[in-house]
């Protein structure tokens, strides 16, 4: 972050909370003309500070109301293990978070299905599919308080 003024910080404000505006606005709000924003978000993109644009969108219009967060223990701690459970993981589109953690287990997943039938058939007939998974967890969300994206800094 060293490498970032103040300048850059309030860009990076601006694009995580509207990543659509478009980059005279982002000057006008900035007090700046448009090809040094133009220019400074083409090096935060660069430089990678700014991965990707994305859409976010409303989870429960797409039918995907349930979330559930899953706690997994592997039988066995293996460099070819844990890539392959990794490998495995990455490829079911139900889960949209890994977490590699620290405790009683070794990941925790981030789910999102339709309902507690669509995570029965996903935990049946394809999280129990996996080698190597020797213990679950699975933490039902009954309510989401806070939910962000924005990173603070």
């Amino acid at each position: 972050m060293e490498n970032l003024d103040n300048i850059d910080l309030q860009i990076l404000k601006h694009l995580q909370e509207n990543s659509n505006i478009n980059t005279k606005e982002l000057a006008s709000k900035l007090f700046l003309t448009v090809t040094p924003v133009y220019e400074r978000i083409k090096r935060l993109e660069r430089e990678g500070y700014i991965m990707k644009y994305v859409a976010l969108l409303d989870k429960k219009k797409l039918n995907l109301g349930m979330t559930v967060f899953c706690n997994v223990r592997l039988k066995e701690h293996t460099k070819n293990v844990g890539s392959n459970f990794v490998k495995d993981i990455v490829a079911l589109p139900e889960i949209i978070e890994c977490y590699n953690i620290a405790g009683d287990y070794d990941f925790m997943l981030k789910i999102l299905v339709e309902d507690m039938s669509s995570y029965q058939d996903f935990v049946m007939n394809k999280l129990s599919t996996i080698e190597n998974i020797g213990n679950t967890q699975s933490i039902f969300v009954m309510g989401e308080i806070k939910y962000s994206t924005e990173l603070s800094f």
